[in-house]
């Protein structure tokens, strides 16, 4: 017994035995280890303890801390590739890897690992420079096959620069190999991971090109029968030139200050045109016209505009704000381009387009005018005949208000009411004065005791 005292003596951990040794509590150092003795599986559960924090169990240490700590967030791949967990990584940030881990092998994905990504990554390059020296269809299924190497190289290291590179090499392969459905979702998404990347310029312009052909395709087919396209891998399944816009829509947004921002949204509102959605190329125009100051479109947006509000204009019954917004756009474009306006085919476009909004100005007039003689306000009708005649004197509407106005000239303004007698009979619906007391000479005189009249 005394030998297992001892040696549970010795497996018990030094700031334990220090306290024993310098305890100055009443019991003696024997009696501390008789005691100890006799609880036996006290100190057989501190040396199970102190002998599993020797050798690397954890299944008695403090519970893992459900946050992240500062060093965790800092992991980076050992010299395998492989991230490997700190000592002080949380618990949470384990069972987010152990899920991506599980994740990636249900769906398919590569696992991730930073090595055999360089590995993926150069096998793909030596495939696209290959695919470059081949003949057409060869070279096609070449890129696409370095695609595929790319696209598990960009799964195998997420959050690097390698996957940067690698997805843009992934879209570049599907651009080449005639996939461009494909290749535009590539571009969009690393735009959509990595913002600022530095592959910027180049992908605007790959998905500007895309845009570009999907509309040219749509209107070589232009009044044709169209099915959904379930072989052509150049095009999307259906609605090309839908996709087109979007495309055009997103490059605005992705690079607004970048060199194609202002002819996107030209080629966006023109195909908007194109289709007969007036208002919504109305709304790339004006955001051309607004943000785009010193785009070489700008005075092709103005042009465009005008006949986009004109276009939008519904007609005498409805709101003339649009007109209001033409005739803006109009005297802009004389102010800011006369030196475009000496050329004859655009001063003729404007004249013309000034014309049809003094026409359509005239024209709800008129209708005014004729809606108030209908009605026997000829006070009223004269007023907007005059206004016609006064700022639209030009138009064909001038020449029918000559007409009406000698013809109403000498009618009354209001149209007399029918029944007048009946006023008379029945009281005013409007409120009457109160009664008021005067006297004969129309003093008032309380002091006097005259006769009074209510009046």
């Amino acid at each position: 017994m005394k030998r297992y005292d001892q040696t549970m003596h010795l497996l018990l951990p030094n700031s334990i035995r220090q306290w024993i040794l310098t305890s100055e509590d009443r019991i003696t150092r024997q009696a501390m280890l008789r005691l100890v003795g006799t609880s036996r599986w006290i100190a057989t559960a501190i040396a199970v303890c102190t002998l599993g924090g020797t050798v690397g169990c954890q299944s008695f240490s403090r519970p893992p801390s459900l946050f992240p700590s500062k060093s965790a967030l800092y992991d980076v791949p050992d010299e395998e590739g492989v991230r490997q967990a700190s000592a002080t990584n949380s618990f949470g940030d384990t069972a987010r890897k152990n899920t991506t881990r599980v994740v990636n092998f249900v769906t398919m994905r590569e696992q991730e690992n930073v090595t055999k990504a360089k590995d993926l990554y150069k096998q793909g390059d030596t495939v696209f420079r290959q695919a470059e020296t081949m003949n057409d269809e060869e070279a096609k299924a070449t890129f696409h096959k370095a695609a595929k190497l790319f696209r598990r190289a960009n799964e195998a290291s997420p959050g690097t620069a390698l996957q940067q590179d690698a997805m843009f090499m992934q879209a570049e392969s599907l651009f080449f190999a005639d996939r461009l459905n494909e290749a535009s979702e590539a571009y969009t998404e690393l735009q959509k991971t990595y913002p600022r990347n530095r592959h910027n310029d180049r992908i605007t312009a790959r998905l500007f090109s895309i845009s570009r052909y999907w509309i040219d395709t749509e209107k070589a087919t232009e009044g044709k029968w169209k099915f959904l396209n379930l072989t052509d891998h150049k095009r999307p399944i259906t609605d090309a030139d839908g996709h087109a816009i979007r495309v055009l829509d997103q490059i605005r947004y992705d690079d607004p200050t970048g060199k194609l921002a202002d002819d996107a949204t030209m080629a966006a509102a023109a195909e908007h045109i194109r289709q007969g959605k007036f208002e919504k190329a109305d709304e790339f125009l004006t955001d051309l016209r607004e943000t785009y100051t010193d785009s070489e479109h700008l005075f092709l947006a103005h042009l465009l505009g005008i006949r986009c509000k004109l276009e939008m204009y519904a007609g005498p019954a409805y709101s003339g704000l649009v007109l209001d917004e033409a005739d803006k756009i109009v005297e802009q474009t004389r102010t800011r381009f006369p030196d475009k306006l000496r050329d004859e085919k655009y001063s003729d476009i404007l004249a013309r387009a000034a014309a049809e909004i003094s026409f359509h100005r005239a024209e709800r007039l008129a209708t005014r005018a004729r809606f108030r003689e209908n009605k026997k306000e000829y006070g009223a009708a004269r007023y907007y005949y005059n206004e016609l005649l006064k700022s639209h004197q030009d138009t064909p509407h001038a020449e029918t208000a000559r007409t009406r106005l000698a013809a109403i000239e000498k009618l009354p303004d209001v149209p007399t009411p029918q029944l007048a007698w009946l006023t008379t009979v029945f009281p005013d619906s409007k409120a009457s004065t109160p009664l008021e007391t005067t006297f004969d000479n129309g003093q008032e005189n309380p002091e006097t005791d005259s006769p009074t009249l209510l009046r």
